[in-house]
């Protein structure tokens, strides 16, 4: 029984990756901001030390040893180019925090983990079509954050697969969540839909398949690979 912990498993894509996991078999060490069961341990990412917390956490509760690790949480919050420098600054540095320094310490703590088990481990990250395309002149930030994170993620690929420890990325267009939906409203609400050639935003439980496969199917000569999901909105 794989042991998985999956960051931002409360809501939206995470909650629903969750329970295809917990399907499988899989042990899941769910997080939050905010404990909102026994199952689930808080973690608030822009504290410093909450990554570390987090990783050592899940490894008592796995029992010692932890084999993948899906880097799923994520903020996406606007930051207009009006607003005043500290608060521009204040969004760039919160989201930054949330969705990639504290991604790269658990990335981190994963890798030595397993090199020094001398095991295989894989890590599956959630990025963005963001990442590759870019975003809204509100989402400077996120953009930015989702695609260090695909660029670490193909930096680690590249440096551990002789270890047979492997990491996978996701990037999603418009999901069908609390945190895409406001986003959505304020971009025109459905006339963005037009934007997407399949017509409609995907759901999480499509994007929870996708995270299954990775976390427990996936080859590891994938390792490395981008997966993209958005509906034909952006094609590499």
């Amino acid at each position: 029984m794989s042991a998985i912990l999956l960051t931002g498993s409360s809501r939206g894509i995470g909650a629903a990756a969750r329970e295809a996991l917990k399907k499988r078999g899989a042990k899941v060490i769910g997080h939050a901001t905010r404990a909102i069961d026994a199952n689930t341990v808080a973690a608030d990412f822009t504290e410093p030390s909450a990554p570390q917390m987090l990783w050592e956490e899940a490894l008592n509760r796995a029992g010692g040893e932890v084999d993948v690790l899906v880097n799923n949480a994520g903020l996406f919050n606007a930051t207009p180019l009006e607003s005043s420098d500290i608060e521009w600054l204040d969004g760039w540095e919160e989201t930054l925090r949330i969705n990639l320094t504290a991604t790269a310490q658990l990335s981190r703590f994963a890798v030595r983990h397993w090199r020094e088990r001398g095991v295989p481990g894989r890590i599956v990250h959630v990025a963005s079509r963001a990442g590759y395309r870019g975003d809204s002149p509100a989402h400077w930030h996120y953009a930015a954050a989702k695609g260090g994170m695909l660029a670490m993620h193909k930096t680690i690929a590249r440096g551990y697969a002789a270890e047979r420890i492997v990491s996978f990325a996701i990037t999603p267009g418009f999901t069908d969540t609390a945190m895409a939906g406001d986003y959505l409203e304020s971009r025109g609400g459905e006339g963005l839909l037009r934007d997407i050639p399949l017509g409609r935003v995907a759901e999480p439980e499509e994007i929870a398949r996708i995270i299954e496969f990775c976390s427990l199917d996936a080859p590891e000569s994938m390792t490395g690979a981008v997966i993209d999901a958005n509906g034909a909105s952006y094609v590499r």
